[in-house]
């Protein structure tokens, strides 16, 4: 990530980042087709209902990962080998830390938080016992997200997602096994997913102990170190608690969606999982500049993060226009892959949904990229400020526009949340790396000096 052209580097790297993010949607997919044909259309709802605190809890979960493996790029990048593995080490106390905070706030609160969010009755006792399951094995989503986010932050992004796709191939077989013979209900669904990720994490793992030397970690790294603790903390709590803010918002959302009825609710969730398909490339995007704008940082070469930032602003524009063409003539049909065509009504405001948030992707193209480059540098706190931009626009979309306007607020809900966080991103970044400037003034310096 530190030599060569930045945008061949980061799509190289973006490649099986791409293909691994596909085969997530896929494995979230695969309750959602599942529970659709195999349950019925009601459990299908009760699916989506969770969905915005299913990205509350595991969005925090993965975005803390996430972060807490960006000093380890940067110790890569700047060729310090002992600081990656003590920084390793010390990923699993903080691993622990954070499921046993989790399990424990969702033990007792699951139930309130979907009421508090206005799950219609008809779903809530499906929801309710989806969720949980999902939520007490949250170890195996933290499992393996940290030991693929580690990998990654060496410059591994294919091993990841070798572990990822047996994990699709095994969550599709016990979904059918638990849901259709077994006649779990959509208990089987989460034990399906709780399961297949368990089966990944412990995967990847085994494969970093005997495949990296530079993870082998001695007896000593694994002493608690709560100061090299609090400087990781500091860096990727902030990163899991973006995608917490964010998900708030889409919490209070979703209880005025919730408020429209089952059909509203159903529309939203079939259509949000088109989205998660179409705009993955983007996502992998802003997965990569975590990584590439980490290790430059280490490395001291910030132009070069100037170069790699723009040169995938251009590149994924030009996604954008293709994304939009997507949502605009197929999404309608992608949607059937979870309701009915006998469902029209519900069809028909899928494709108004797509088509809306499809005009607006360049807005989120900007979050992907700007909010992991700031973060990837270690400014998680700042670019926090853009998940508190989008919280406000969510809420005031939800409480102020969605009773009078109904379904249309709805459509317009995230891309008015977009533009607000991207007001606050491009601020940033262009003061931050204002102050990078002259540090890089002085590298190239040094760099002409010595030839």
């Amino acid at each position: 990530m530190t030599t060569g052209s930045p945008l061949k580097n980061i799509l190289r790297f973006c490649a099986p980042l791409l293909i691994g993010n596909l085969f997530q949607q896929f494995y979230n997919l695969a309750d959602s087709i599942l529970v659709g044909r195999i349950l019925g259309l009601n459990s299908f709802a009760a699916l989506g209902a969770t969905g915005a605190l299913n990205f509350l809890i595991l969005g925090f979960a993965t975005g803390a990962c996430s972060g807490l493996a960006i000093p380890i790029a940067q110790s890569f990048g700047a060729g310090d080998m002992e600081s990656v593995r003590r920084r390793t080490a010390q990923l699993v106390w903080l691993g622990f830390g954070i499921t046993a905070v989790i399990r424990l706030i969702c033990f007792f609160w699951t139930d309130d938080l979907l009421r508090l969010m206005n799950t219609p009755p008809e779903i809530m006792e499906e929801a309710n016992r989806y969720i949980f399951i999902v939520f007490m094995g949250v170890g195996a989503t933290m499992l393996y997200n940290l030991s693929s986010a580690v990998l990654r932050s060496l410059g591994d992004s294919r091993t990841p997602l070798h572990f990822l796709i047996a994990a699709v191939v095994i969550n599709i077989f016990l979904d059918i096994l638990l849901m259709k013979y077994l006649r779990f209900g959509v208990e089987g669904a989460a034990w399906a997913t709780v399961l297949s990720q368990l089966l990944s994490g412990v995967a990847c793992l085994v494969y970093m102990a005997k495949k990296v030397p530079v993870l082998n970690l001695h007896h000593a790294d694994l002493k608690p170190d709560f100061k090299r603790m609090a400087f990781m903390a500091a860096i990727g709590l902030p990163m899991g608690l973006q995608f917490a803010i964010t998900a708030v918002g889409s919490i209070i959302l979703q209880g005025a969606v919730n408020g429209l009825g089952a059909q509203a609710v159903a529309a939203v969730s079939a259509a949000t999982r088109v989205h998660n398909i179409v705009v993955a490339p983007l996502e992998t995007c802003g997965i990569a500049m975590a990584t590439y704008c980490g290790q430059n940082l280490g490395a001291g070469q910030y132009d070069r993060i100037r170069r790699g930032v723009w040169s995938t602003m251009a590149a994924a524009s030009i996604y954008c226009a293709a994304a939009f063409l997507v949502n605009y003539s197929l999404g309608r049909s992608i949607a059937t892959l979870f309701v009915s065509r006998s469902e029209v009504l519900i069809l028909q405001d899928v494709q108004r949904y797509l088509t809306t948030v499809g005009a607006f992707y360049p807005l989120l193209a900007v979050i992907f990229i700007f909010r992991n480059g700031l973060q990837g540098m270690g400014f998680s706190n700042q670019a926090m400020m853009a998940g508190v931009s989008e919280l406000i626009a969510r809420v005031l979309v939800s409480f102020g526009l969605v009773g009078k306007l109904g379904f249309t607020a709805v459509c317009f809900a995230n891309p008015s949340a977009w533009l607000f966080a991207d007001a606050v991103l491009l601020m940033l970044y262009f003061r931050e790396m204002r102050r990078l400037a002259p540090l890089d003034a002085k590298a190239l310096r040094r760099k002409t000096a010595k030839a």
